[in-house]
Formats: C-alpha cells, structure tokens, sequence
C-alpha cells in the first residue's frame, strides 16, 4: 500500500532551475487543490506570445518558481544566524506559492474591463482566506506574514518587496520563456547576498552590482517584453473585448459563454461582492485564459458589429496599429477620429471609441518611496542602493518614466467592419 506522506515529497522538473523539491506535505495540499491547478490554465505574461511565440508559460510554473527561490533564500537567512522557525519558513512558503493566485485570466485585462476596482493581490488574501478555512486554520500565520502584519518584516518581504522572490523569479523565467536576454538575473548571486538587519532584509554590499544588474533588467523587460507596444495593443484589445460585451449584457442582449464568465458578464462586481458573497469567489475560482478564448471565437459571430469585428480582429492577430509619445494625447483629435470614424461605418460615437482611443504607461524600475533595497556594509552601516550606486546611476532609474499611447485600427480591422455591414 502507498505512503501517503511518501507520495507528498514530489519532485517538479522545472526548465529554469531544474528539480523543485516541496519542503513541507501541506504544499503539495495546497498545490493539488482546484484553485491552485487553476493557475495551470492561466499564461504568466496573457498575449505575450503574439510577440513572443514562446512565452506560453503559465502562472502555475511562476508559482513554483518563486517558492523555489524562497526556499533558498530562508536557508541562506538561517546559515547567517538569523532564527526563522519551521513554522515561519512553511508560512512563508505558503504566502509565496499563493501570492499570484488571485489573478484572472489574461494578465490584468478582468481588472480593467468585467471586475470593479478589485486588483489581483486582494483576490489573493480572499483565496488565502478561503483556504484557511478549508484546511482548518493552518494557514494563520501564512495570512499574517503575506499582510506584513508579523513581527519578522523581512518575511513578508520575500514575498513582497523591491527585491522579493516574485521578482526574481519572473525576470528569470520570463526572459527564459521569451528568448530577450537582457533580462537575465543572477538569482543565485543575489540570493546567497542576502541578510536581515534590524527585521529589515538587505543586501551585502558585495552584492551591489548583482543589484544594479537587476534593476536595469526589470526596466529593460517593461520596455522590451510588458509594455511592448504590441502586447499592449492584444491586451488593450481584448480589454474591448470583454467591455462590450458587459455592455451589450447590461442592455439585454444574450451571449453565449461559459457559466463562470456569463455570472461575471450579468453581475457588477466589485471589492464588497467580493468579501460578502461567497458565490463570487466560486465562480473567479473556474475561470481561467479558455473561457475567454472560447468566448471570442463564439462571439466572432455575433450580430453586434463592433463586438464580432473585435472578436475576429483578435483570432487573426489583426491588432490595432498603436504609437507611442513622451507627450499626452491630443483629445480633440482623437474626438475627430472618432466622429470621422463613427460617420464613415455608420456608428454611434460610443461605438467609435471601441476602435480610436488613448492611454498611459508607465515603467519605475525601483520606487524608494515604496520600500527600499537596503546595502548592509561591514561596519553594520546600511545604504538605500539609490544612494550607493557608483557604476551605474540608479537614483535615475528610480524615477518614473510615463508614456502615452494612441490605438487606432488596422485596414485590416476596418475591412471587417465594413464586411459586417453587409
């Protein structure tokens, strides 16, 4: 007969770290549960791909990645005399595997289109919070660290800080995944690097050009890989998507999709819904990148002309064309592209700005306003990383830099427009 326990101390072979161990039998719990294996079914980086054609790597991978690292860096916490207990290192364990587990489909896009004013991190403390429940409060202290609310900061900080294993993790993995170098971390450097001083995590100051490397690689991948303005032209798509077709349920009109997606299209949802209705979390839990998928290629026929161009400009990769400025847009003249645009297919100025519309990005590699990444010196000193920087100027990485962007259509897109007519 199987050893239950024996059957827990799995092994996964990751392509970036090779073999992932789990330190403790509730993880493997945890990992077998549906709201985890959920994450199975949700791609790391949403419609990257269509940029990059291998970054079809899912938040499940991320998931593993990042408790990999954290697992590694409590070892080398511990080797450098600070106590961290076997239940503060399975806590932490367990906030780090669940920190991404709130995230829906598609990267951001719910955030923006059929969810209200919810972002992903408080959908993480609610499945946090559910599976607390489940597994009969074995996850109280997991809940207390991932909110900083422990008397440890620094544990808290593995998880969530300007140098916590999340970040290390995805720069790793998703240059891997996407084949752009410049990404490329030495998490290992880091990692051995790190310390504890006065509850706070920091770096040795031997580490500092691992450091430097690390911020300029997450400034490169925003530009390179996030915000590459085709990816943000696909997300800002299906964002359009999703909002008209809350629109179009909102007045009556029937959509075919999956139950999870139809109760999130019928029903305003916001934080509050969330906290006091248990079935909102239910149906969050099924919903995952092929609801959506399977919702466009349905809707590309749907009678709704803005709607089905949308959906088929999608399928067929038929983004729209997008520039990006220093300055901000010109709003008059995108209210006369709309009015030209709604004249010309016979549309109503609501209908326009589904195809002609602006936005904004930015890209703060480090934000010391946030939190710091702290240099710890010989002699006990520590130094905000901005301020002891010699070989590259950090203090200018830290301030953010925004831009603005114009979407407008593709003949492509426009030619379905006109197919739809008629």
């Amino acid at each position: 007969m199987d050893n239950p326990q024996y059957n827990k101390k799995k092994l996964f072979n990751d392509p970036v770290y090779g073999f992932i161990s789990l330190p403790f039998d509730i993880i493997f719990d945890i990992i077998e549960h549906p709201y985890f294996q959920r994450l199975r079914r949700i791609k790391q980086l949403g419609l990257t791909h269509l940029v990059y054609p291998g970054a079809l790597h899912t938040r499940f991978h991320h998931a593993l990645g990042a408790m990999h690292l954290c697992m590694k860096a409590i070892e080398v916490i511990r080797s450098k005399g600070h106590e961290i207990s076997k239940e503060e290192a399975k806590a932490t364990t367990i906030g780090i595997l669940l920190h991404d587990i709130g995230h829906g489909p598609f990267s951001h896009a719910l955030e923006y289109s059929i969810v209200k004013n919810v972002t992903h991190e408080h959908i993480s403390t609610y499945f946090m919070e559910a599976l607390n429940q489940q597994f009969d409060g074995k996850l109280d202290l997991a809940l207390k660290i991932f909110r900083n609310q422990y008397e440890k900061p620094f544990l808290h900080q593995l998880i969530s800080s300007q140098l916590d294993m999340d970040r290390l993790d995805y720069l790793k993995r998703d240059s891997f995944f996407t084949g752009v170098s410049e990404g490329v971390v030495n998490s290992d450097r880091i990692i051995s690097m790190l310390n504890v001083k006065d509850g706070q995590l920091c770096v040795e100051a031997k580490g500092i050009y691992s450091i430097e490397k690390f911020i300029i690689a997450r400034r490169l991948m925003y530009w390179q890989v996030y915000l590459h303005k085709t990816v943000l032209s696909a997300e800002n798509l299906i964002v359009k998507i999703l909002k008209r077709a809350k629109y179009l349920v909102e007045k009556g009109h029937k959509l075919n999709a999956t139950i999870p997606l139809n109760y999130f299209l019928q029903n305003e949802v916001d934080e509050n819904k969330f906290k006091n209705d248990p079935q909102v979390l239910k149906f969050f839990s099924q919903l995952d990148d092929f609801d959506i998928t399977a919702a466009i290629k349905e809707w590309q026929y749907s009678d709704d002309r803005v709607l089905s161009t949308l959906c088929q400009s999608m399928l067929d990769r038929n983004l729209y064309k997008i520039k990006i400025t220093e300055e901000g847009p010109n709003t008059e003249q995108i209210k006369l592209d709309q009015e030209a645009f709604a004249k010309e297919h016979n549309l109503s100025l609501n209908e326009a700005e589904y195809f002609y519309f602006s936005g904004a990005i930015a890209n703060n590699a480090y934000n010391p306003e946030m939190d710091k990444i702290n240099l710890i010196y010989r002699d006990g000193s520590i130094r905000d990383i901005a301020n002891a920087a010699d070989q590259l100027n950090i203090s200018v990485l830290s301030k953010e830099v925004k831009k603005y962007f114009h979407c407008y259509p593709k003949q492509g897109m426009v030619e379905k427009l006109k197919n739809s007519q008629g």
